[in-house]
């Protein structure tokens, strides 16, 4: 009787690691004494976690209720986010390109991608680049590779976090969505994820941004309400998946990262942002949180009283430290008046009336005061 069909068809993939050669290269790369999946010996994979009671929405570690029991669960995330971070010197060797940071990028793309495709947690995301960051601060991939090797790694870190978040997690053939270069077996992959654990020390319940948010979001008093809280929360959730695109938020620990989003969405800050919490370095979250304003678009809530732009800023040349150019916008909050803003856009000069006889006016005329001429245009005035 022939095997059934594939529950994906992979031939339109450029090439794939389903045929024999392939494999043997990358079980090749991958360190022989990573430990075979189908070992009895093997640690068995995470139990998926509890389900969380239905919330506006799913955040890790709920805080205790109690005033002093929830300060003491925070002061020990605080204390330990420094071991579920990547090396001190990730950052510097991103800026100067001993890490392929293109092909990072890339894989973080991808990441995303497949993560909203399958409607996965905003904590899955995030851990699944805090996975392959750790990773690459530990180990160089072959840049002569072809680009297999980050997307497997890219593969086997997405595939964890959502073991660990989330609780219906696709095959690993189904994983691999939107059409990837290489297209791995599942073997291949299980493998890659057991190295990936070992060089974590097998931490991979991470202390992520997410586990500060039940807490920083109460300490806003401009909050009083449980609409505004989940807007908050949610907003907040959003800028955070949205750092993972910014390799200048690597600079960042979770628990500044949390406090600049929950400042950035709620509209709070200015000079004298409130106190979060007494062990942040206030400094640090404000230069997250104008980090955030500089990159992140439609977060802030004054972004939704601003008039757009008719084109988005150009993005920076250099991919590092930038968003898609899809999504790189400013996000500015510096003005507490949102009338003003609106304001600004409409105080424009008006144009001159036309001279007797008036003619009618060209249906285009407003275009000019707001797109840019062309350089042919201005050698010809």
């Amino acid at each position: 009787m022939p095997p059934p069909p594939s529950p994906r068809d992979h031939t339109s993939s450029a090439s794939s690691l389903h045929c024999g050669e392939d494999v043997s290269d990358a079980d090749a790369w991958i360190p022989a004494h990573s430990p075979d999946p189908s070992s009895s010996s093997s640690p068995p994979p995470p139990p998926p976690p509890p389900p969380l009671p239905p919330c506006y929405y799913p955040f890790p570690l709920p805080l205790p209720s109690d005033d002093d029991e929830a300060a003491a669960a925070v002061a020990g995330l605080i204390d330990s986010e420094t071991d579920h971070m990547p090396s001190p010197d990730y950052l510097r060797r991103c800026r100067d390109r001993s890490i392929d940071v293109t092909a990072r990028q890339d894989s973080i793309n991808w990441i995303l991608r497949v993560h909203a495709h399958y409607h996965f947690r905003p904590i899955t995301a995030f851990l699944s680049v805090n996975y392959l960051d750790r990773f690459l601060s530990f180990h160089s991939l072959p840049r002569e590779a072809n680009g297999w090797a980050f997307q497997l790694l890219s593969v086997a870190c997405l595939s964890l976090a959502a073991k660990m978040e989330e609780p219906d997690v696709p095959l690993l053939v189904d994983l691999q969505a939107f059409d990837p270069k290489f297209v791995f077996e599942p073997r291949t992959v299980q493998r890659m994820e057991l190295w990936v654990m070992s060089n974590l020390n097998w931490r991979l319940r991470s202390v992520t941004p997410f586990d500060f948010l039940h807490s920083f979001v109460p300490k806003l008093p401009s909050l009083s309400s449980p609409s505004s809280s989940c807007r908050v929360l949610s907003t907040s959730s959003d800028l955070i998946v949205s750092t993972t695109r910014v390799i200048d938020f690597l600079g960042f620990t979770p628990s500044t990262i949390a406090a600049a989003a929950v400042l950035c969405a709620a509209g709070e800050g200015g000079d004298e942002p409130p106190v979060i919490h007494d062990r942040l370095d206030r400094e640090m979250v404000r230069s997250c949180r104008q980090l955030m304003e500089e990159y992140l678009v439609d977060t802030c809530p004054s972004a939704t009283v601003k008039v757009a732009d008719p084109e988005p800023p150009a993005a920076p040349p250099s991919p590092v430290g930038v968003l898609d150019a899809a999504a790189c916008r400013s996000c500015d909050t510096r003005s507490d008046n949102p009338s003003a803003t609106v304001t600004s856009r409409a105080e424009q000069p008006p144009p001159l009336p036309p001279p007797l006889p008036p003619p009618p006016p060209p249906p285009n005329k407003r275009l000019r005061f707001s797109a840019p001429e062309s350089s042919e245009d201005v050698q010809e005035h």
